[in-house]
């Protein structure tokens, strides 16, 4: 079995705790690979010999990017949503529904190519886990194909049927939450992990969406749940009180909310992408922070709300906006990523860990929120195969294009 050594990394960012340290950071210091796992950590001059040497030139390694929250499997385009919301428009959810129709309306093969280029963009910029809802289909037979395809390049497949109700619904919602709760649901549990919901205001009530989660959870999905985007509400109690992994989006939070929050397992993730496509106050992440809640911060990568794939971006946002130190808006965007999907293989730069690694062209993770819009992901390595930058090996995206470990 071929090892390879990245050494003269001049700092390393494990996210195992050191001192106080939550990042775990180490300086001047190499990691071995073999079999696509983490094999050693420590010190560049006690590192031992492999059939590989990557010179790092004393730049930053960080983990690879854990994207725990993105919806990638869709048709169309919203640009002239975003257009009227620059010009004043207020955000509402049910824009989706024009997603569905251009959804609906493509093929699977237009569908794959588009989710393969997400999945390529996602690469190039560091992110080397993510998680993919489905949501824009709204009937058994699209919601179906949008999980079947999503799975095809992650294991972390969430069912979101539950987004909206869609227009030939709209007087009936109960009725399509039975659709949910039942023939929709069989069609989709076999290609899922996840169940979600969309408990909001224009979407669906916290009585529907408990329908919708203990559903899943009978099916043997685990459940996550969107909460708080546009107005304060009971989904976040609702998420804690169900043990789901992650609440996502958090916007408008009670003190009620962080508490309860904060006295569980449930992480928050935080969008910051979508506070920026939809001039929504960003939410206070230092507030949650020293409460004690767990966060990630996520692209949610989709058509309306946050039409970007960049985590660097959202790490920048993060810091600038919403109170994170650089070192936190890290470790929210690889471990508490990882957290958010359950994970303690992915994250983390630790023997036995998978080797989701990437290089920066920078001295230090300070220059993700310090250089803003710039380029700095120089190499990334998913299971210890070189994917995206100088050490690519030439195999072809047909190697690369999927993150199913």
């Amino acid at each position: 079995m071929s090892a390879t050594l990245i050494t003269n990394i001049g700092e390393l960012t494990t996210n195992v705790e050191i001192d106080g340290d939550r990042c775990g950071t180490v300086h001047d210091a190499a990691v071995l690979i073999e079999g696509g796992r983490i094999a050693w950590v420590g010190a560049a001059s006690e590192a031992p010999d492999a059939d590989e040497v990557v010179d790092a030139g004393g730049r930053a390694v960080i983990p690879g990017f854990v994207d725990s929250h993105s919806h990638l499997v869709f048709g169309g385009d919203r640009a002239a949503e975003f257009e009227a919301r620059m010009a004043g428009q207020k955000y509402a959810a049910g824009g989706i529904r024009s997603t569905v129709a251009a959804t609906r309306a493509a093929s699977d093969e237009e569908l794959r190519a588009r989710l393969h280029g997400f999945i390529d963009e996602m690469l190039a910029q560091g992110t080397t886990t993510v998680e993919i809802k489905s949501g824009y289909g709204l009937s058994v037979a699209d919601e179906e194909r949008l999980v079947r395809l999503a799975a095809e390049v992650t294991p972390e497949v969430t069912f979101l049927g539950a987004h909206v109700v869609p227009a030939e619904y709209a007087d009936h919602a109960d009725d399509y939450v039975d659709l949910v709760v039942g023939p929709m649901l069989d069609a989709c549990a076999l290609h899922a992990k996840w169940i979600d919901v969309f408990c909001e205001t224009g979407a669906f009530t916290v009585p529907q969406s408990r329908r919708v989660l203990e559903a899943g959870i009978a099916r043997g999905l685990a459940p996550r749940v969107h909460a708080s985007q546009l107005s304060p509400g009971e989904g976040v109690r609702l998420a804690v009180e169900l043990g789901a992994a992650s609440v996502d989006h958090g916007t408008y939070l009670t003190d009620d909310d962080v508490s309860a929050l904060a006295a569980s397992d449930t992480v928050l993730t935080l969008l910051p992408g979508v506070e920026f496509s939809t001039r929504q106050p960003y939410p206070d992440a230092r507030r949650l922070i020293d409460a004690g809640v767990t966060v990630a911060l996520a692209c949610d990568t989709n058509p309306g709300s946050s039409f970007t794939s960049s985590m660097p971006f959202c790490i920048a946002i993060a810091v600038r906006d919403m109170g994170m130190t650089p070192a936190e808006a890290v470790w929210a965007s690889t471990a508490g990523g990882a957290r958010a999907l359950r994970r303690d293989d992915v994250g983390v730069i630790a023997p036995g860990a998978r080797a989701d690694l990437v290089l920066l062209d920078a001295p230090t993770r300070i220059h993700l929120a310090y250089r803003p819009g710039v380029p700095l992901v120089e190499r990334v390595w998913k299971d210890g195969v070189a994917v995206f930058g100088a050490a690519h090996d030439g195999r072809g995206t047909e190697d690369h294009d999927s993150l199913t470990r």
